[in-house]
């Protein structure tokens, strides 16, 4: 039968064959075999059509239009893309390799592969010249009940039909779409029923995703530039089929970092820096005036909160010896909050940690297309290059230099400001070109180079940077911010100093002190528990321990304060805070309270995978997450106001097998 099924090459051939056996009773292995050989249509036969072995089912591309559809094992049908956006042209004769097809569009100069490998289905493009295509898309045939999973900060679920959603006041889709590396992870998942799509986009540099409403559904629309001299003339995008959970297309990027070698482990590094093992069970919190003082870090013990992550600006007093020396003593680590993104002229510098030896201002300035500098942030001074920075280091030792100074107070932290974040630059200096993925590996690595000790004389530090993406979670301990789904109203409230708060007065700025109130819709699309999903832990809960924005505070935001208090805990993530002697004054009791429990949390789970995640009311109000393998811990938070099998609305509780009794807590009104 092989030898026979060998010598049908041919799609024709190959169908005669089928024809030929139809009704002949098969066994399982020939019929296996029969599937293998028949392999796929050339095209001109059934469309064209590319048939490829996935788990879960089959997949079918049709290489004129890049539409691809898989029917599952159950024999459902599922979309994994719509056609392209726009006509492809010339469509090359099929070939095909094992488990791998190839074709190109010569009118466009693109070739595309197309392989099953490691129960994905993975399309892979390479461009000859510069271009763009608008590809994968998604939405139209999906059917009730769609919704789409998307990992910006934590994670939101975005049911297809959701009015809000739909609407401008979301937020979601303006006409610029979502830069790809703004996420915190490069992927999306789209579900409904028992059935799920993940979409995971490796080559995330120069990849847009748009979500688009039409007759009252959102679709989505990704597209990618090629640009040769940006290094983006390759783009990968992987499908797999899933099972339907919101959570599912998390764990398919978790097993993806996972088979590349990329995922990183607490447990290991907390071997390599037994440092970074107070950081199981430490809230987070920023420190201003009376604050940062030995006093403060006495009244924490003896309030008998048992660990912290204490951190302070830069630019101003940092703490002192002896009060790092009492932090130390109680279990605590402390940090300065640092930035090596910024330049400004040292004469005129609104921030200390702006200055920068010699010409590295004006010389080490990013420019853009047109040699004119990038405006740093707010306007001030310039983006400093991680080139210029990298290529100095050998011979003057700038970053060396700034770590030791902002370590002398005896510090065992660092915080390193937007270095993990989707802030990456072209600079078009001549005398330091480089690219996004320059800046991204510059980034990596002066990262690396703080974390394990090797930039500055061998001594390590527990690191943390701002609204970590995946790709930096072998470096970094933890991450401020990618707990945070940033709305852009966000920004707009920021900016209104007199409601916000601005950086005054010096020792407790209304920026972090002041109460103030979100936008409805605001506070919705960030905080609403019925949307959240947590997708940033299911990936990297045993990897990278993730805050909320280091300016929202748990009691910057009164109304949100409860349910954040919650998500916090469901999670096994730390509140942040901001603190000093009238926040203890008026919520000590409770920040000593939460931390207790947060500590039973994380001396539980503490450095385990978070496994499932799932809801368990129509609502969505009653939610549970487990960590670890069955007899783990499980954690379930009530955010609504009634009680559910004993859970009170507004409190969390958790058990494992190892304590069965509930441990519960109830955040203040």
């Amino acid at each position: 039968m092989t030898r026979f099924l060998k010598a049908a090459t041919g799609s024709r051939k190959r169908r005669a064959v089928l024809a030929a056996l139809a009704g002949t009773a098969l066994t399982a292995s020939t019929f296996t075999a029969l599937q293998a050989y028949a392999g796929p249509a050339e095209p001109g036969d059934d469309g064209g059509a590319v048939a490829l072995r996935i788990k879960g089912g089959e997949a079918h591309v049709d290489p004129r239009t890049l539409r691809i559809t898989a029917r599952t094992a159950s024999g459902a049908e599922s979309e994994l893309s719509a056609a392209a956006g726009e006509s492809l042209g010339t469509v090359s004769r099929v070939t095909r390799s094992g488990s791998t097809a190839r074709w190109s569009y010569p009118d466009r100069g693109l070739d595309v592969s197309v392989a099953a490998r490691d129960g994905r289905l993975v399309v892979r493009m390479h461009a000859k010249k510069d271009g763009s295509i608008a590809w994968p898309a998604g939405g139209a045939a999906q059917p009730r009940g769609t919704a789409y999973e998307l990992p910006r900060g934590e994670g939101l679920r975005i049911p297809a039909a959701d009015t809000f959603w739909n609407s401008g006041k979301a937020g979601l889709t303006g006409a610029d779409g979502i830069d790809l590396k703004d996420l915190t992870m490069p992927f999306w998942g789209t579900t409904a029923g028992g059935h799920g799509v993940s979409t995971l986009v490796p080559t995330d540099l120069g990849t847009n995703l748009r979500f688009v409403s039409r007759d009252g559904k959102l679709r989505t629309a990704a597209s990618h530039d090629f640009r040769r001299a940006d290094g983006t003339d390759d783009y990968t995008v992987a499908f797999s089929l899933t099972d339907g959970s919101p959570v599912a297309a998390a764990k398919d990027y978790r097993r993806y970092l996972a088979s590349k070698g990329q995922l990183g482990s607490l447990k290991a590094k907390i071997r390599k820096n037994p440092e970074a093992a107070k950081l199981i069970g430490a809230p987070h919190a920023y420190v201003w005036g009376d604050g940062r003082s030995k006093e403060t870090v006495e009244r924490l013990k003896k309030l008998g909160v048992s660990r912290m992550w204490l951190g302070y600006d830069a630019d101003g007093e940092p703490m002192t010896k002896e009060a790092v020396a009492a932090a130390q003593q109680a279990g605590y680590l402390v940090g300065p909050y640092d930035s090596w993104d910024n330049a400004q002229d040292p004469k005129s510098a609104d921030t200390s940690v702006a200055k920068w030896p010699d010409r590295l201002w004006p010389d080490g300035c990013v420019h853009d297309a047109d040699g004119k500098p990038e405006g740093g942030f707010g306007g001030r001074g310039c983006y400093l290059s991680s080139q210029a920075l990298a290529d100095a280091e050998p011979g003057h030792h700038y970053l060396a230099g700034r770590v030791r100074d902002m370590s002398a107070n005896g510090v065992h932290s660092y915080f390193l400001d937007v270095d993990a974040t989707g802030e990456l630059f072209r600079d078009h200096t001549p005398g330091h070109p480089m690219t996004q993925a320059g800046d991204r590996a510059n980034r990596l690595e002066r990262m690396r180079g703080v974390s394990d000790g090797s930039l500055a004389g061998g001594r390590p530090f527990v690191l943390g940077s701002e609204s970590a993406g995946s790709w930096a979670n072998q470096v970094l301990d933890f991450s401020h911010g990618s707990s945070t789904p940033v709305h852009d109203g966000l920004w707009k409230a920021e900016r209104d100093k007199e409601t916000w708060g601005g950086y005054w007065p010096k020792g407790r700025p209304g920026m972090f002190f002041k109460e103030a109130e979100l936008d409805a819709s605001v506070a919705k699309a960030m905080f609403d528990p019925a949307y959240r999903v947590p997708l940033y832990e299911t990936v990297l809960h045993d990897s990278v321990v993730s805050t909320d924005r280091w300016e929202l505070s748990l009691y910057k935001l009164p109304e949100q304060k409860r349910d954040r208090a919650l998500l916090a805990m469901l999670y096994n993530t730390p509140v942040n805070l901001a603190l000093d002697g009238k926040v203890l004054d008026a919520h000590g009791k409770e920040i000593a309270a939460m931390q207790r429990f947060f500590a039973g949390l994380q001396k539980a789970a503490g450095t385990e995978a978070m496994t499932d995640f799932r809801t368990l009311t129509a609502d969505r109000k009653v939610q549970r997450t487990t960590f670890g393998g069955s007899g783990g811990l499980k954690i379930t938070a009530n955010f609504g106001s009634t009680a559910y099998h004993g859970l009170p609305g507004g409190c969390v509780q958790a058990t494992s097998r190892a304590h069965p009794a509930p441990q519960r807590f109830c955040p203040e009104s």
